[in-house]
């Protein structure tokens, strides 16, 4: 008979332990449209180009390989379109995105890396080089004039 006392016992422990788990008091997280719309942080800038939190400067990519020539091809609000001459595979547009991104800022290609987006279309690539946010996308928007 200890076998099913044991059994009321835990039972008793679950309804203890479920009941300030449903009482939190804190709403459940927001989604939809109003959930983007919580960003007040003060150094949060709206664009493709933000500051990274160690000094560098993260780009929001949307890469479209297969092109005949790398080009910026447009400055949108959510990301920089880049078309790029090389073939989606093997890494071959990612490393020629780098390449062709450190020329078009004037860095060093060991300073432009791929953060995000390896197997993506939608990439994140960091620049590690002392430029600002607002020369990065100068520059990206001269580019993407020519």
């Amino acid at each position: 008979m200890p076998f099913p006392e044991a059994m009321l016992g835990l039972a008793g422990f679950r309804q203890r332990l479920a009941v300030p788990l449903r009482n939190r008091g804190g709403a459940m997280p927001r989604k939809g449209k109003a959930a983007g719309k919580e960003r007040d942080e003060p150094g949060a800038a709206a664009g493709p180009v933000v500051a990274a939190g160690d000094g560098g400067v993260r780009v929001s990519v949307r890469a479209k390989p297969g092109s005949r020539c790398s080009a910026v091809t447009d400055v949108t609000a959510e990301a920089v379109g880049v078309a790029i001459a090389a073939p989606p595979s093997e890494g071959e547009a990612n490393a020629e995105l780098c390449r062709y991104l450190s020329k078009v800022l004037e860095v060093k290609k060991s300073d432009v890396i791929l953060e995000k987006g390896g197997k993506s279309r939608d990439k994140v690539v960091k620049i590690l080089a002392s430029v600002t946010p607002d020369e990065v996308l100068e520059k990206l928007k001269k580019e993407a004039s020519t």
